[in-house]
């Protein structure tokens, strides 16, 4: 039996400069998951990633990544890794890190 759809973002790297980048609701890119589109449904998933998966002169490496509504309405993370991804390199505070 196959497993039940859960809640999805869109994610990439930004091809230049590398940031993780989150497809929005109007299919534009924002570097600010909270700015993501929640996408609840498999079929709407799966067409938005082949279409982030052709803009090939702005991004690199789109997948589906699993997200839920946070207490704020925004999406969130639900998995380390895309926290991880979020916020950014740990190894000093540079990019994300030192503006925050």
């Amino acid at each position: 039996m196959p497993r039940a759809f859960t809640p999805k973002v869109i994610t990439a790297n930004h091809l230049l400069e590398g940031d993780v980048i989150y497809m929005t609701d109007s299919g534009e890119w924002s570097r600010e998951l909270s700015e993501a589109v929640l996408l609840t449904e498999q079929a709407d998933a799966e067409l938005r990633l082949i279409e982030a998966q052709q803009q090939t002169a702005v991004t690199v490496g789109a997948y589906l990544a699993d997200a839920k509504e946070g207490e704020d309405g925004k999406p969130v993370p639900t998995h380390f890794r895309e926290e991880f991804r979020r916020v950014g390199p740990s190894n000093y505070f540079h990019g994300k890190q030192a503006e925050a």
